[in-house]
């Protein structure tokens, strides 16, 4: 039960994330939520929404592949397109405290356009 409810916050957050809902997201993130990505280490919560939240022009479709929940930590899959037919697929490895994403870890995959790789 733990490991669907936890599938339903990752499932949440991504949609968040499109729907460029910030309140959810703050209220699925833990106070001390630290984001990892090529970009980015290790930063807070703060920082996160300020370089990292959604400015309506980076993501326009989402497609969730998978998730995996393994205890008190996730992977989710994804592909997106954006709003010019760019596409990508990307990673995230999350952990949890409760049922509260503390932190993520984001792993680029390749880029395409018009179905050839950037």
């Amino acid at each position: 039960m733990q490991d669907t409810k936890l599938a339903e916050v990752v499932k949440a957050y991504c949609g968040a994330y499109v729907a460029e809902d910030r309140a959810l997201a703050e209220a699925l993130l833990a106070d001390d939520f630290t984001f990892t990505s090529p970009n980015d280490h290790g930063i807070d919560k703060a920082t996160y929404f300020e370089r990292c939240w959604p400015n309506g022009d980076s993501r326009h479709q989402q497609q969730v592949e998978s998730i995996i929940v393994d205890g008190d930590r996730a992977c989710v899959t994804y592909t997106c397109e954006t709003a010019e037919g760019k596409s990508f697929r990307n990673a995230e490895f999350i952990t949890f405290r409760g049922e509260r994403i503390a932190t993520v870890n984001v792993y680029f995959g390749p880029a395409y356009e018009d179905g050839a790789p950037l």
